[in-house]
């Protein structure tokens, strides 16, 4: 994990001698008997990035990070299973009081971003979080949002309207991607756009309402779910998130990309599990012989979400004007011999392709 070395100040030292008094910490507590589900619901509410895991006293009895459970699910550790398949028994943790400058030492050295506090009898009195006791900063690296497709499956609503300007809970789909993404610390952007795009021009023009930096792509001609980026091949020479202009997702965008570069990737993808239960007895047979026999199997399987991470490298795989989509880019970067990798998301997330997608944003917005 890269971690920027930063100067801790005195309001940073009063950040830290305040975060144990703050009752955020206590959403990150999970009871040792719970599910793999029930962790990913809390670490999704908490927004902490990690669990602690308590017994009946309180007493800290183990971690489970964000990455614990990404790559739990890429084990395919089933929803309904316990959390100590994914469970880290000996989390590293500080005593009460100790300065801020050595909790940021300790964190660097071990490539953490969260550390519990506890007292001699191992009962939590609270977290620090690298991120609260740092100050924060803007990336350099872009995001493109790709907001060109028609939305031919959420006619009529799209009839007049392109689908990223179609209003959730007040705002356009796009500016709630938009604003998700500033507050990760995005403040580049590129729209590529087609199908009514002078309307999602007009509406966000330079992005100086929001503070950030918006440019345009335009399409003369749909090309497809990547075609587009070959267009950013002068413009962008660092890694850069992309998401489909329909995506709402909790996820933290700026997660996605460290994982990408840590990983060393030409092109990462955000999955997410998709868990289908067979409603019936599933046999094995050799010939008539049964040699198993499986009550109602539960399937798990990887889905795209439609949000990617990648390295400039990428645009050699592109024609200009020509029609490309995403798993097909996939395809031909790892058929080069180049990384291509998951990235598994947890967090809530919803593609708003078919009408009934539209009727529930709002409530998924709020």
């Amino acid at each position: 994990m890269k971690i920027d070395k930063k100067t801790v100040t005195l309001s940073q030292e009063m950040k830290n001698q305040s975060l144990k008094k703050n009752v955020t910490w206590k959403k990150a507590l999970i009871q040792e008997a719970s599910t793999l589900e029930e962790a990913i619901k809390r670490i999704d509410a908490a927004a902490l990035q990690i669990l602690m895991v308590v017994d009946e006293q309180n007493k800290l009895i183990g971690t489970i990070t964000d990455g614990d459970i990404r790559r739990g699910l890429l084990r395919e550790v089933k929803l309904c299973d316990p959390i100590k398949k994914i469970m880290h028994g000996e989390a590293l943790v500080v005593p009460e009081g100790l300065e801020s400058e050595i909790i940021l030492k300790v964190m660097a050295a071990n490539s953490i971003k969260q550390i519990p506090i506890v007292n001699e009898k191992h009962e939590v009195l609270g977290l620090h979080i690298w991120d609260r006791l740092v100050d924060g900063s803007s990336l350099e690296n872009p995001m493109v949002v790709m907001a060109g497709g028609m939305g031919k499956r959420l006619h009529p609503y799209t009839k007049d309207c392109p689908k990223p300007l179609l209003s959730v809970y007040g705002k356009p789909i796009l500016e709630h991607i938009l604003r998700r993404a500033i507050s990760d610390g995005f403040s580049q952007f590129y729209f590529s756009v087609n199908y009514l795009g002078d309307m999602i021009k007009n509406y966000f023009k330079n992005g100086e309402e929001w503070g950030v930096k918006i440019s345009y792509i335009t399409e003369d001609k749909p090309l497809g779910t990547a075609g587009a980026l070959k267009n950013l091949e002068n413009k962008i020479d660092t890694p850069f998130v992309v998401t489909n202009g329909d995506v709402l997702t909790h996820m933290k965008y700026s997660d996605l990309l460290e994982f990408h570069q840590k990983q060393n990737a030409s092109a990462t993808m955000a999955v997410r599990t998709f868990e289908q239960q067979n409603p019936f007895g599933v046999i094995t047979l050799d010939g008539v012989m049964i040699t198993g026999i499986e009550e109602k199997p539960v399937q798990i399987t990887q889905v795209n979400t439609g949000v990617y991470a990648f390295d400039s490298t990428i645009f050699d795989f592109l024609k200009k004007n020509e029609i490309e989509n995403m798993p097909n880019l996939f395809l031909k970067i790892r058929n080069s011999g180049e990384r291509t990798v998951a990235y598994p998301m947890h967090e809530p997330w919803l593609d708003v392709g078919r009408p009934e997608d539209y009727k529930i944003a709002a409530e998924y917005i709020k």
